[in-house]
């Protein structure tokens, strides 16, 4: 069963975890202003706004932070599939192809996940995933443009450099979530994806 998350039970829970998740919620939205995504909030990023999902067993809650974090990775997750794409279509590094190769295979099955509980989350968690459209802007699409324009010499150099990038902000928001986040498992979702990013980055520091 989902946390109760009435006014009562909130005042009813220590200041500390509070205090945490408000901060946490601020950090998740310092990263969506760093990512160049100014608009209005995705959804109330409120623990209080709750939207319970159908058949969703233990933990059938998402909460407004929820609702904003999994529509900013769906946008993002679809971006790093963009780069993913060009990367293998340009890459000559067989370490770099494999790398890249492996991430496509994890971030589709994570942004199939996402969509998945974002749809049975109910409208308007779509609604706030359609209100954070990414495209056109962010860090993703001058890393698309810096990479296409690449002469093949630099091509592995330059896709290492993107995909660093654009992963570290994956990282970033994801930490973020695991903390202020209300649905367990969205958080695990979270650390995992904070796990798999850093690891990346790590082994694409190597390859550099």
């Amino acid at each position: 069963m989902a946390a109760d998350l009435s006014p009562r039970t909130r005042a009813a829970e220590p200041a500390g975890p509070r205090l945490r998740r408000a901060s946490a919620a601020a950090l998740l939205g310092g990263v969506l202003a760093l990512t160049g995504c100014g608009g209005p909030p995705a959804a109330d990023p409120s623990p209080s706004a709750a939207v319970p999902v159908p058949d969703g067993g233990a933990d059938a809650t998402v909460s407004g932070i929820d609702a904003l974090f999994l529509a900013m990775m769906v946008a993002h997750t679809e971006q790093t599939l963009e780069i993913v794409r060009l990367g293998l279509d340009r890459a000559t590094d067989t370490r770099i192809r494999t790398l890249i190769a492996a991430v496509r295979a994890t971030e589709t099955d994570e942004l199939a996940t996402m969509r998945e509980w974002l749809r049975d989350a109910g409208p308007s968690a779509a609604a706030a995933a359609a209100r954070h459209d990414h495209s056109g802007h962010s860090d993703a699409a001058a890393g698309l443009a810096r990479l296409r324009a690449a002469a093949p010499a630099d091509a592995d150099r330059v896709l290492l450099d993107v995909l660093s990038r654009h992963q570290r902000t994956a990282a970033d928001l994801a930490r973020a979530q695991a903390t202020a986040g209300t649905s367990e498992r969205v958080r695990e979702l979270a650390r995992r994806i904070e796990r798999s990013r850093t690891a990346e980055i790590e082994l694409m520091g190597q390859m550099g």
